[in-house]
């Protein structure tokens, strides 16, 4: 029987989209895995306004992940120094659900780098950021952590498939026991 995972990210915003999610869904059934991508639920928009689309869409993922066991999340940094909202949501959704999260980030550097000045401590607006040396907001590692998942980050360029590959079966490994 295989374990579904769930490609959480925003990599449905890339123009490389659908290779990109062909590429991921591929390599966890090297390991074994179902992989479901986003993209992957075959959803009939036509006729709706942009509002019902998004809704459409939302409800799609939701059905999506309420059919798997696990989610692999990119939290590769995206339009700013963080991870994707939606991923975001993501996590916490099969969080909830007492699901494992695994996460990955193509930036290694730490969310307090990314954001701040290394001696200031805030951003441009004066307010502090967190100095945990982690990925990311420490709501999405801690959610990581205690789910019995892994954090994995390398950089690379997010727009690489090969690169999103080479990390994503280093979580894949680590998730699986398989070398």
């Amino acid at each position: 029987m295989y374990r579904s995972v769930y490609l959480a990210g925003p990599d449905v915003f890339y123009p490389n989209a659908r290779a990109l999610g062909d590429a991921k869904t591929s390599l966890c059934e090297a390991f074994g895995l179902k992989g479901r991508f986003p993209l992957d639920k075959e959803l009939d928009l036509t006729g709706l306004t942009p509002f019902q689309a998004g809704l459409a869409i939302y409800r799609g993922n939701l059905k999506l992940m309420d059919q798997c066991d696990i989610v692999i999340a990119n939290l590769t940094p995206f339009r700013g120094p963080g991870m994707d909202g939606g991923t975001a949501f993501e996590l916490g959704y099969m969080q909830a659900q007492f699901k494992q999260l695994w996460g990955y980030s193509l930036d290694a550097r730490s969310y307090q780098q990314r954001v701040v000045q290394p001696t200031a401590g805030v951003d441009e607006n004066g307010l502090s950021v967190e100095r945990f040396t982690m990925a990311d907001n420490l709501m999405m590692i801690g959610a990581i952590e205690d789910s019995g998942g892994q954090f994995i980050a390398r950089d690379g360029d997010c727009l690489s498939i090969d690169d999103h590959l080479q990390v994503l079966r280093e979580v894949l490994q680590a998730l699986t026991g398989q070398v």
